[in-house]
């Protein structure tokens, strides 16, 4: 239940920040979320990566990126551990307000991760922020998963990645409470026909 004071938190905000809207795509590995995420950015609209974040912290380190994603996998988990579940979230914030000062309107959420990140999202942009999950059938992305170029899993990495971004980093949350869903199944064209059905009722 919202507050008396969350509201009117959130009734400032929005007047504050004018038209502000905010997309976050979510899913699973090989589900299409960097498709869904490409479409939106192919419009103009620019993008936060999640992943940049840790990217940007690791070259800091001197932490070489491995080509299977290990590295980063342990880095994200390590950097939870030690600066706290909300680290990634906080940096994406800062770029979020960056890009509001600086005029932009549509804002693209590229890769939350965990329930913790769905929460702090949804505190610091209330009325702004859109969830979108993608979604596919687990055979369809187990076999999309193993045929991409860049960096193929087989059935049983796939499997063991699944567990660990939703054990680890929570990751089930935010696609379980997303706002609207996509289903991935068919074409590239479906799935971009069918989020801009749900970005044209959202207004963004």
């Amino acid at each position: 239940m919202v507050t008396e004071k969350e509201a009117i938190k959130e009734a400032e905000l929005v007047k504050e920040n004018g038209n502000v809207k905010i997309v976050a795509l979510v899913g699973m590995s090989g589900s299409g979320k960097s498709v869904a995420v490409d479409y939106l950015t192919g419009k103009g609209y620019p993008k936060v990566y999640f992943g940049g974040m840790i990217y940007k912290e690791m070259e800091k380190r001197g932490i070489e990126r491995t080509p299977d994603g290990e590295s980063e996998k342990k880095f994200r988990e390590m950097i939870r551990e030690t600066e706290g579940k909300d680290w990634v979230v906080r940096q994406v914030i800062d770029e979020v307000h960056d890009l509001m000062k600086a005029g932009q309107k549509r804002i693209v959420l590229d890769g939350v991760y965990s329930w913790t990140e769905y929460k702090t999202l949804k505190h610091e942009f209330p009325g702004m922020l859109t969830f979108i999950a993608i979604v596919v059938s687990k055979k369809l992305r187990y076999k999309r998963v193993a045929a991409r170029p860049d960096r193929p899993f087989n059935a049983e990495e796939i499997r063991e990645r699944d567990r660990s971004e939703i054990e680890n980093l929570e990751k089930g949350g935010p696609i379980a409470a997303a706002d609207y869903y996509v289903l991935n199944n068919g074409t590239v064209e479906d799935m971009e026909k069918d989020l801009q059905e749900i970005l044209t009722e959202i207004k963004f």
